[in-house]
């Protein structure tokens, strides 16, 4: 399943998504979720003891100046890697 996670992670129920993850799952971070990939933030530990992948759009990580605070546990994706994650899981769930 591909989970995207667009607000804010202190606006988000990320205990609820953590508990909705499987194996195999993906998480992709955009707009202001990208906010959840900063390096020493308590809700990337959260996402990162899951067995998932962890994907942050470039573009809006460019957007909010926060690339270089990214923790290098999450991989920078394009909108066209996006699309393919996307074609990849036939179900998503927004958060």
């Amino acid at each position: 399943m591909l989970h995207t996670l667009s607000t804010s992670p202190w606006h988000a129920d990320l205990h609820t998504l953590c508990r909705m993850l499987k194996a195999g799952d993906e998480v992709v971070m955009l707009s202001d979720g990208v906010l959840a990939a900063l390096n020493g933030n308590p809700f990337l530990e959260l996402l990162a003891d899951a067995p998932i992948s962890l994907y942050v759009l470039k573009e809006d990580l460019d957007a909010r100046g926060l690339s270089g605070q990214i923790s290098s546990a999450v991989v920078r994706v394009d909108y066209t890697d996006f699309v393919r994650l996307a074609v990849k899981h036939p179900g998503q769930l927004a958060w």
